[in-house]
C-alpha cells in the first residue's frame, strides 16, 4: 500500500510534521509513504488550471493519484484550517467530480500547543474533503493537544500514550483502507 502524507504546516519545526514522522513510524510492514509539499503550489487561479498547470500543482496532482490514500496533519491557525493547506485541496479537487482526490480515504490527525489540539480545523477539513468527494475516515478525531509537550525540539514523541493512541489510528486506518477501498 503507498500513502501520501501531507503537513497543513510549511514550519520547519512544525509539530504537524512530527506528528506525520511519527505516524509513519507506526506504520505495518508494506506501507509505504511519501511526505509531499505544497509550498511551491501557487494560489489558486483558474487561469492558470489548464493545459500547463505549475510544475508544484503537476506534480502533487501525480503522487495523490497514485496513492491508496492520504494521511493530513493539520494544524489550527485562528480557529481554522491552515490557508495552505485549504489552497493544495482546492488545486487537487479540480476537475470537480472526477479529480484525484475523488473516493481517495484519509485520514485526518491535528497537534496544537492549544487545549483543543487543532479539533477545529479538522471538523473544516472533513468538510473540505467531503466537498470534493474524498473519505474521511470515519474514527474520532486524532488529536495532541499541548504538543510541545510529546514532542522534543527536534520533533520526536516521547509520550507513550500518544504513541500508543497513533499506532492504534494508523493500523486501524490501514484495515479500514484495505477493507474497503482493496
Amino acid at each position: 500500500m503507498k500513502l501520501i502524507a501531507i503537513s497543513g504546516s510549511l514550519r520547519k519545526g512544525s509539530l504537524n510534521t512530527a506528528l506525520l514522522q511519527a505516524a509513519i513510524q507506526e506504520l505495518p510492514e508494506g506501507v509505504s509513504v511519501s511526505l509531499e509539499s505544497f509550498a511551491d503550489i501557487p494560489v489558486y487561479n483558474e487561469d492558470i488550471d489548464g493545459e500547463d498547470k505549475p510544475d508544484a500543482v503537476v506534480r502533487l496532482k501525480e503522487a495523490v493519484a497514485s496513492a491508496d490514500g492520504l494521511l493530513i496533519a493539520t494544524p489550527e491557525y485562528n480557529y481554522a484550517l491552515p490557508g495552505g493547506l485549504k489552497n493544495a485541496l482546492d488545486w487537487l479537487s479540480r476537475p470537480a467530480f472526477k479529480s484525484v482526490l475523488a473516493h481517495k480515504p484519509a485520514a485526518i490527525m491535528s497537534a496544537s500547543k492549544g487545549p483543543t489540539g487543532g479539533a477545529r480545523a479538522q471538523g473544516q477539513l472533513k468538510l473540505v474533503l467531503a466537498a470534493v468527494l474524498a473519505e474521511a475516515y470515519p474514527a474520532p478525531e486524532f488529536i495532541v493537544p499541548q504538543a510541545q509537550q510529546v514532542f522534543t525540539e527536534d520533533g520526536v514523541l516521547t509520550d507513550d500514550n500518544v504513541k500508543t493512541r497513533l499506532h492504534r489510528f494508523v493500523n486501524e486506518y490501514i484495515a479500514w483502507v484495505e477493507a474497503r477501498f482493496k
